[in-house]
């Protein structure tokens, strides 16, 4: 009885079913890209190292100090509220009507900017200081340090928890539904009040919810691993090469390593 309830709220409700799933993807998408962005660029400026003196120490200080309070405030509070102040304050506080859908996009990207800063600046102090050092030593600024040298190894570090990050978004639209966006779980939440029968649209949901998130982790999976390569290389002459595994065990047999037969 259950399954054909289950499938009858499935066949009745699909086209709304399949409009909340994706506008929960189109803000995921978006905020985690847009928050991507944000932690980098917070995350490089508050790993700048700080003058001993002078005019440029005064203003890194401010600007660490408003960014530090940016990231403690968007950390330390939930999202739930995080979207009732900004839109429905910024309305009774400033007169400022906003698009609830851009205001959605924008809590969500805010919020995720601040957790991306935290994960950046870690992955930016987990590289050896001997590379910045060698860096300054062939006289690059911090900018072409940055630029040429940390970044490319922190954003490959940095993948795996900004993966994490779009996974949490997925879920996390879910509190969007107290400044009426239309996502998934709004339109379950509708469907289950007018239909009276709340288990069958909820369970649906919850695959839907499972779907999108398995598939996106499957989806990051591959492009860490793309971005990896191969896992045998052999360097010959200037260029990287990929080493058979019968070309290895000839190398080491004419080198004397390993079995001799």
């Amino acid at each position: 009885m259950t399954l054909k309830l289950i499938y009858k709220i499935l066949v009745e409700n699909w086209p709304m079913f399949l409009r909340g799933a994706g506008m929960t993807l189109y803000i995921s998408i978006i905020s985690t890209i847009l928050g991507s962005i944000i932690g980098l660029i917070v995350g490089v400026i508050r790993t700048i190292p700080m003058p001993e003196r002078g005019f440029k120490k005064v203003v890194l200080k401010i600007v660490n100090g408003i960014l530090s309070a940016y990231i403690e405030f968007f950390r330390g509070t939930p999202m739930m509220v995080q979207a009732m102040v900004i839109y429905y304050g910024s309305a009774e506080a400033f007169g400022i009507s906003i698009d609830k859908y851009l205001a959605a996009i924008f809590i969500v990207s805010i919020n995720t900017g601040a957790y991306m800063s935290e994960i950046v600046r870690g992955g930016i102090v987990s590289i050896d200081k001997g590379q910045f050092e060698a860096a300054h030593a062939l006289g690059m600024n911090h900018v072409k340090t940055m630029t040429n040298v940390v970044m490319p190894q922190v954003i490959r570090n940095i993948l795996p928890a900004t993966g994490n990050e779009f996974v949490i978004n997925i879920k996390d639209t879910s509190v969007l539904n107290v400044i009426s966006v239309s996502e998934l779980y709004f339109v379950t939440k509708s469907i289950a009040g007018n239909s009276f029968i709340f288990y069958p649209p909820f369970f649906i949901a919850c695959i839907l919810y499972f779907v999108m998130t398995f598939t996106v982790t499957r989806i990051l999976r591959l492009f860490e691993r793309k971005i990896d390569g191969p896992e045998n290389f052999d360097l010959t002459g200037n260029q990287m090469q990929v080493a058979r595994p019968e070309d290895i065990i000839r190398k080491k047999r004419a080198e004397g390593i390993g079995h001799p037969y």
